[in-house]
């Protein structure tokens, strides 16, 4: 970055202030409230891309990074979880196997986290996991497909993607009624799930009541944080309230994963006989996982531009150069995934959303909450007991519904308010259900920026190669992806070996 980037100046009708972050950093106590700090710390701070960003000279810790690091670290035990357990299921491998994968899952995004959101890259998010390809999964394992093969293919289109400035260019094309659409359809889709699978726990154990109980209690719960603006308090009291109403009425609940330490040798998960008992990829390995990793890639933009949108409505004014940025998100979630996959580890990698959403809402930036992040990740993979406590319903559920989807199902509504968003809006949600997010958003782009829906003068203002080509062959692209492999509903995979 250029020499700007170690000053600031703040205008808009506001006094002009210039100084480092050092110089312009004010104590909490001579703000009016907490906000206005808050707000202050966002407009003064000044990241440095690719270059080092230090706590307490660059950035500082508040109690509010607790709350997304929090939030972030009950994610990612519930999604890599969910992945490990479903390569587990399609390989025949134990229980054991998606413990101790977790186990180390968490020690590796630790790493990566602290080295490009807390210290070089402040304004990258930080690389979460890809709830979408999760379904994939069983299809890819039964057609041949190698894990690392595949974690490979989308670190290194990920990277072309990055390098190419791709990601952000797809997100100036994105209208604000569709970036809308899109928030709505995954707040609801989200909320709607943890809903029923908090009612199917309750059913299992013989005790529906206590779903209804719970749920209940979180609604009321979340009403009175929105009606004292105390919304970032969402996740913690929520999971305390879900846990011990739960616990009180008869849930059964043990702790049973011990401290440990999991296997760290990539050789022993890249074993013949160990670990995920494949050994290495051969070539066929990547011919046969090729479609799946365009697709993942390709599915990145919509869920990086959806936390991008919600950061931007969260944050005051006069924060631009704390926006998460696309791109470097980009960069940094491929070479974790790389690493990641070269290491052993069952995680494919997204935008954290677990973390930013809950990060926007407290209006707290990236990097100090992402060291928190990691070192509770660390804590829960050495100490254990964390992780169980993490994955128990009542308390994975509602975390993830106060802290991730409602507020997505919030912003979207606030994106759709006027104009003639909600065309946009309607159809990416209709689409979206048709396929997938990511069939509905390059469906909607395309005829929004065609202007046969939306804003016309929008439409009108924007070059041939924005309004058409690029979105014609972004959607030709993902459209022909998910009919090789069998995404597009009522029609057989067009590959045979994804015909099972």
């Amino acid at each position: 970055m250029s020499k700007d980037s170690e000053q600031t100046s703040i205008h808009e009708g506001a006094p002009v202030i210039s100084g480092t972050y050092q110089e312009l950093h004010k104590p909490s106590s001579s703000f009016a409230s907490r906000d206005e700090y808050l707000d202050h710390e966002l407009q003064i701070m000044q990241p440095k891309r690719w270059r080092p960003n230090l706590p307490f000279r660059d950035y500082r810790f508040e109690y509010e990074d607790t709350i997304p690091a929090l939030a972030a670290t009950i994610g990612k035990v519930v999604m890599v979880g969910a992945i490990a357990a479903t390569f587990a299921g399609a390989l025949g491998l134990g229980d054991h196997f998606i413990l101790e994968n977790v186990r180390y899952e968490l020690l590796i995004v630790s790493f990566f986290v602290i080295l490009f959101s807390g210290f070089i890259l402040p304004t990258a998010n930080l690389a979460g996991t890809h709830g979408p390809l999760i379904p994939l999964i069983p299809i890819v394992v039964l057609a041949g497909g190698h894990p690392m093969a595949f974690g490979l293919l989308i670190g290194l289109f990920g990277l072309l993607l990055a390098i190419s400035k791709g990601g952000s260019l797809l997100a100036n094309l994105t209208s604000k009624g569709v970036c809308g659409g899109l928030l709505l359809y995954l707040g609801f889709i989200g909320t709607t799930s943890q809903v029923n699978k908090l009612l199917a726990w309750a059913e299992t154990i013989n005790m529906p009541h206590i779903a209804f109980i719970v749920i209940l209690g979180t609604i009321v719960l979340y009403a009175i944080l929105e009606n004292y603006n105390k919304r970032w308090l969402a996740v913690p009291l929520s999971c305390f309230l879900g846990g011990v109403t739960a616990y009180l009425l008869g849930a059964p609940f043990h702790f049973e994963t011990g401290p440990g330490i999991p296997e760290l040798s990539p050789m022993y998960w890249w074993g013949e006989t160990t670990g995920w008992k494949l050994g290495l990829p051969n070539l066929e390995s990547f011919m046969v996982v090729l479609p799946f990793a365009v697709l993942a890639v390709a599915m990145w933009s919509p869920d990086f531009l959806g936390h991008q949108v919600f950061q931007k409505i969260s944050y005051p004014k006069r924060t631009e150069k704390v926006i998460m940025n696309i791109d470097d998100t980009m960069a940094s979630a491929s070479i974790r995934q790389i690493a990641g996959s070269v290491l052993g580890g069952a995680n494919f990698t997204s935008s954290w959303g677990t973390y930013i959403v809950p990060a926007a809402i407290a209006k707290r930036p990236i990097p100090a909450g992402a060291i928190l992040t990691a070192l509770l990740c660390i804590i829960a993979a050495l100490w254990g007991y964390p992780m169980d406590l993490a994955i128990w319903e009542p308390v994975m559920c509602v975390a993830l519904v106060v802290g991730v989807f409602i507020p997505l199902l919030e912003a979207g509504m606030e994106m759709t308010r006027e104009g003639k968003t909600t065309q946009s809006a309607a159809i990416v949600v209709f689409a979206s259900a048709l396929v997938n997010p990511a069939f509905g958003w390059s469906l909607t782009v395309l005829l929004d920026n065609m202007g046969l829906i939306g804003s016309k003068e929008r439409s009108a203002g924007l070059s041939r190669m924005s309004r058409w080509i690029i979105p014609a062959f972004m959607f030709v692209l993902l459209t022909a992806v998910m009919a090789m492999v069998g995404m597009l509903p009522g029609i057989p995979a067009l590959m045979s070996s994804f015909r099972h």
